[in-house]
């Protein structure tokens, strides 16, 4: 919606759609489509991008030059003052230029303080609390999409750094299991998430998908021999990522307007039979999560990209050398007729309501 024409075109469509008379603020709505109506060009915003991060980084270059990582003091501060620096040129300016320019100021500075807390020989659990405190902290008072979205990845970036760093790699089950209910829960409470606080409301966008990257991050280390996990444990993550599949699906029959209970059993023993496989693999579970959480709400960004996290998943599963040939035809085939089914179900209640 680019004019005023449009929006007085969809409110006049919603005041004949109701029986009784509707008042909408006109003015209010043209002033916040205004304002959040960006009229840059897409290779315009690239090129923002690209050159704050270049800028950055050749900045980065000249204090390494001028000997600031020789001084303990020097990162410190250093690392403070574009941090704080970022976060208040965020707060206060709001076009793609000036969040370019905050964002880089904002990682820079991270960097730079964790370089001098690692000079004062702090261990490596330590700096890792205190990036996630201070990314905690950054989602809380700057509210911006981007810096909110970076806050997610180093507060979940550093949780498995203290997995790794301690040693404890079956806690990455522990982790995969929270996202997989946070992601459920965030995906199907949307409504009244972002109705509780209107900071919610700016935040739930980043956090959302910062959540599905932070959550197939997790599923890519359990899968691709990065932390040493016991294969003897490997079936934990899979039971809350397939108790979550049925929980969504229960929410997906009111969707279809599946009522009857006798039809509702039948797809969940078949669904649950069909997801039994991938016991073995959490990794093509959790994209089954993805892929069904994001076609309720429709959100087509994670769709996407649960669909070709999906197709990586069993291609890398297919050449994993852990499972016989037969156990890996058994999922693919499982994985392919639940999905058919699923295709073939949704068609037909989506095409049975059309009618109606």
């Amino acid at each position: 919606m680019r004019n005023r024409e449009e929006i007085k075109e969809l409110l006049d469509y919603f005041r004949t759609q109701e029986n009784k008379e509707l008042k909408f603020d006109e003015e209010a709505i043209f002033t916040a489509y205004e304002k959040r109506d960006d009229h840059q060009s897409l290779a315009v915003k690239i090129l923002s991008v690209f050159g704050g991060i270049l800028a950055s980084l050749a900045f980065l270059g000249f204090l390494f030059i001028t000997g600031i990582y020789d001084s303990t003091s020097g990162l410190l501060i250093s690392g403070i003052l574009l941090m704080t620096g970022g976060m208040f040129i965020n707060r206060m300016y709001r076009t793609i230029i000036f969040d370019t320019v905050s964002v880089s100021s904002y990682l820079i500075g991270l960097v730079l303080f964790a370089l001098g807390l690692f000079k004062m020989e702090m261990t490596e659990n330590t700096v890792s609390l205190i990036c996630i405190l201070i990314a905690a902290g950054s989602l809380v008072v700057v509210r911006s999409y981007i810096i909110a979205f970076i806050s997610v990845l180093i507060i979940t970036g550093g949780s498995i750094t203290l997995i790794v760093s301690n040693h404890n790699y079956d806690l990455i089950h522990l982790y995969i299991s929270l996202l997989a209910i946070m992601i459920t829960a965030v995906f199907l409470k949307e409504a009244k998430i972002i109705s509780l606080h209107p900071a919610l409301s700016k935040l739930y966008d980043p956090v959302r998908i910062g959540l599905i990257f932070s959550f197939l991050a997790g599923l890519v280390f359990l899968g691709n021999d990065f932390i040493e996990v016991s294969r003897d444990y490997i079936w934990v993550s899979s039971v809350v990522i397939i108790l979550n599949i049925m929980f969504v699906l229960s929410r997906l029959f009111e969707v279809l307007s599946i009522s009857q209970t006798t039809q509702k059993t039948g797809i969940y023993i078949v669904t649950m039979a069909l997801l039994l496989p991938t016991l073995l693999s959490p990794a093509i579970s959790g994209a089954i999560l993805i892929i069904l959480v994001s076609f309720l709400v429709n959100y087509k960004t994670s769709l996407a990209i649960g669909m070709m996290a999906f197709i990586y998943f069993v291609s890398r599963y297919y050449y994993d050398l852990h499972f016989t040939l037969l156990t890996k035809s058994i999922l693919l085939f499982s994985s392919g007729i639940l999905f058919l089914g699923l295709y073939l179900l949704t068609r037909k209640k989506l095409t049975s309501n059309e009618k109606i």
